[in-house]
C-alpha cells in the first residue's frame, strides 16, 4: 500500500516501462542509425554527399515527395467536401456514413491494394467491362503505372484525411454560420470567411498525417506502381534486403526522415484555432499605413448596407432553387465517396467465389474452392495463427504498457508530458520504413531478428502509441473528483483504481486493445524485415504471393479481412454499450 501511495505521488514511474521498451528497440537504434549516416566517429557528410552526388537518388526522393503531394492533395480535394457533407447530414445518417468511411480503414492495407489490382488488371473488372461493351478490343494498360498508384494510395489514406477533418468540423459553432447570413452574407461568402477558416486544424492535421504516411508507403506503390515509379522506401528496403551498407541506408533514411520533418516543422501542428489571429497584426499596419481611407470606407459601407438589407428581405422568403440543386450534388459526391470507399472490398468478396485458376471479375460460376485452398494450405493456415498469436501477444502487452504510459501522463506535469508524449508517440509518425529500419539495426543488438520475441517487440512498440492516444483521450475527460471522493471514504489507492478508475475508462481500453491488435496483425514492412522470413504472418505471405503469383487464394483471404473490421466494429459497440448500460444504472440505483 505504501509503494502504491509513493506512485501515485510520482506518476511519471508508470511511463517507465513504455519509455524503456521504445529507447531499447527504437530509441538507441535510431541514434546509432544517425550516427552511421555521419560515419562516425569522424563524424562526415560523406555519406549525405554520396546520395545527392547520384541522380538516380535524387530523382527518386523528388518522385517519393511528388507522389506523396500529390496523394495529399487528392485526398484533400474529396475528402473536405465529404466530411463537410457528413457533418451536415442528421444525425442517424452521419453515424451510417462515419461508419462506412471507418471501415475501410480497419481492413487490412494489402487487401485494398490487392482490390485494385482486381479492378484495374488486364482482365480485371473495368477492361472486361469495356471489352464486352464493344468499346476495346484488347486491355488498357490502366495499372502499372502513376495513375494506378495514386487511386491505391488515395483509397487508403481517404479515411484518414475524412476523419479529422470530421472531428474538427463537428466542433464547429453553426450558428456563426448562420449570424453571418443573417447579416447579408451570401451562403459561399459565410462558408468561406467564417467555417473555412474554422476548419483549418483538421486541414492541417489530416493533410500531415496523410502525407507523412504517403513518404513511408511501401507496398501499394510496388503493386501498382511501375519500374519508373519508385518510391525512397522502395529502395531503402531493397538494400536491407540486399544487406548493403549500413551508413548508405542510414544516410537514406534520414533523407526520408528529413523531408517529414521539414514538413512539420512548416506546417506544424497547432490545433488551438487560433490562426486568425495571425492576420491581426497585418491588418493594424495597413490602417495606420492607409489612415485616409478610414472614412471613405465606413461611407462606401453605409451605402452598401441599404442594398444588402433589401436584398436580404427579397430573399428571405423566396424558394432557393440553387440550394436543392447543392443538396442533389451533395447527396451524388457522398454516394460516389462512399462507392468509392467500399466497392473495392465487395470486388474482393465477389472474386473470391471464382472456380476459374485466374483472376476475373465477374466470375463465371461461384465456386468456395479458393476457401478450401486457404483452409486446406498449411503455409496460409500457418501464416494465420502466427498473426493471431502474434496479434494477441502483442494486444496484450501494448494494452497494458500503453495504459500504464497514458496514466502516468495524464498525472505528470504539461511540459514533462508534452516531452514523453512526443517520445513514445514517434515510431507512429515516422516514415514506417525509417521506424523499420531502426527496429531491424535495435533486434540485431539483441540477437532477435527472426524470432517470435523480436516481432512482438517490433509490433508493440507502434502499438504503444495507438494505446496511448485513445486511453490519453479518455483520461483527458476524467473527473480525479470521483477518485477523491472514494479515497475520502476510506478506499485504498488499489481499490480505487480496480472500483473507480479503470471501470470508467475501460471502453478505452478494450478500444485500443483491438486497435492494438489490428496494428500487429496488419503489419508489413516491419514484419519483412524483422522476421528475416523465418517467420511468416498472414500479410506476409499475402505480399509475397502478390509479388509472384496472382493466386485466387489471396481473395478468398481478402474478402475474410474485409469482413473482419465488421466483427471488431461490433466488439467496440458491445463494449460502449456495456460501460453506458452500467452508468446508467448505476444511476438508477443512485436516485432515491
Amino acid at each position: 500500500m505504501k509503494t502504491l501511495l509513493k506512485l501515485r505521488r510520482m506518476p511519471i514511474v508508470f511511463t517507465a516501462p513504455a519509455v524503456a521498451m521504445l529507447l531499447a528497440v527504437f530509441g538507441m537504434p535510431i541514434v546509432e542509425l544517425f550516427m552511421a549516416s555521419l560515419n562516425a566517429p569522424s563524424l562526415s557528410l560523406a555519406n549525405y554527399q554520396a546520395f545527392f552526388a547520384q541522380w538516380a537518388n535524387v530523382r527518386v526522393l523528388v518522385q517519393t515527395v511528388e507522389i506523396s503531394a500529390v496523394a495529399t492533395a487528392l485526398c484533400l480535394i474529396i475528402g473536405y467536401p465529404t466530411a463537410y457533407l457528413i457533418v451536415a447530414a442528421p444525425k442517424r445518417l452521419r453515424i451510417v456514413l462515419m461508419v462506412l468511411v471507418f471501415m475501410p480503414w480497419l481492413t487490412n492495407g494489402l487487401v485494398r491494394t490487392y482490390a485494385w489490382v482486381v479492378i484495374l488488371g488486364d482482365r480485371g473488372l473495368i477492361n472486361n467491362l469495356l471489352i464486352d461493351l464493344g468499346l476495346i478490343s484488347s486491355p488498357l494498360s490502366l495499372i502499372y503505372n502513376r495513375m494506378a498508384i495514386y487511386i491505391g494510395m488515395v483509397h487508403i489514406m481517404l479515411p484518414m484525411m475524412i476523419l479529422p477533418l470530421i472531428s474538427v468540423m463537428l466542433g464547429i459553432d453553426r450558428s456563426l454560420v448562420a449570424a453571418a447570413g443573417s447579416m447579408g452574407a451570401r451562403p459561399f461568402a459565410a462558408f468561406w470567411r467564417v467555417f473555412l477558416p474554422l476548419s483549418l486544424p483538421g486541414v492541417r492535421s489530416g493533410s500531415l498525417l496523410v502525407f507523412i504516411f504517403c513518404l513511408g508507403f511501401y507496398i501499394t506503390p510496388q503493386a501498382l506502381g511501375g519500374l519508373g515509379d519508385a518510391m525512397l522506401s522502395t529502395f531503402i528496403a531493397a538494400k536491407v534486403a540486399a544487406a548493403g551498407s549500413l551508413a548508405s541506408i542510414a544516410a537514406s533514411s534520414f533523407v526520408l526522415l528529413a523531408v517529414a520533418v521539414a514538413v512539420l516543422s512548416m506546417v506544424g501542428l497547432d490545433l488551438s484555432g487560433k490562426q486568425g489571429l495571425a492576420g491581426q497584426p497585418a491588418q493594424t499596419f495597413q490602417r495606420g499605413r492607409l489612415p485616409s481611407l478610414g472614412p471613405l470606407a465606413r461611407y462606401l459601407n453605409e451605402l452598401a448596407t441599404c442594398y444588402r438589407v433589401k436584398r436580404w428581405r427579397a430573399q428571405l422568403y423566396r424558394a432557393d432553387g440553387g440550394s436543392r440543386s447543392w443538396a442533389i450534388f451533395g447527396v451524388v459526391w457522398v454516394v460516389l465517396a462512399m462507392f468509392f470507399l467500399q466497392f473495392p472490398g465487395l470486388i474482393v468478396i465477389i472474386t473470391s467465389f471464382s472456380p476459374e485458376p485466374y483472376l476475373e471479375f465477374p466470375p463465371s460460376g461461384l465456386s468456395l474452392r479458393w476457401y478450401y485452398s486457404f483452409f486446406g494450405d498449411p503455409s496460409w493456415t500457418g501464416a494465420f495463427w502466427n498473426s493471431v498469436q502474434l496479434g494477441i501477444a502483442v494486444s496484450i502487452l501494448a494494452t497494458i504498457i500503453g495504459t500504464l504510459a497514458a496514466y502516468g501522463l495524464s498525472r505528470t506535469h504539461p511540459r514533462l508530458r508534452v516531452f514523453l508524449t512526443m517520445l513514445i508517440l514517434t515510431p507512429i509518425t515516422f516514415p514506417g520504413i525509417v521506424v523499420g529500419v531502426a527496429i531491424y539495426l535495435g533486434l540485431i543488438k539483441l540477437g532477435l531478428i527472426g524470432t517470435e520475441l523480436g516481432l512482438i517487440l517490433s509490433h508493440t512498440v507502434g502499438a504503444i502509441g495507438t494505446v496511448v492516444v485513445i486511453v490519453s483521450a479518455t483520461l483527458a475527460n476524467f473527473d480525479r473528483r470521483l477518485e477523491q471522493a472514494a479515497q475520502s471514504m476510506r478506499a485504498g489507492p488499489l481499490r480505487t483504481i480496480m472500483r473507480v478508475t479503470l471501470p470508467l475508462i475501460r471502453p478505452a481500453i478494450v478500444g485500443s486493445a483491438v486497435f492494438a491488435f489490428i496494428h500487429s496483425f496488419d503489419e508489413v514492412v516491419v514484419t519483412s524485415l524483422v522476421s528475416a522470413f523465418s517467420i511468416r504472418t498472414l500479410p506476409l505471405k499475402m505480399w509475397e504471393d502478390i509479388r509472384h503469383q496472382l493466386d485466387p487464394t489471396i481473395a478468398a483471404v481478402g474478402s475474410m479481412l474485409t469482413v473482419l473490421p465488421v466483427l471488431w466494429l461490433i466488439v467496440l459497440y458491445l463494449g460502449w454499450w456495456r460501460s453506458r448500460s452500467k452508468s446508467q444504472s448505476a444511476l438508477v440505483r443512485g436516485v432515491p
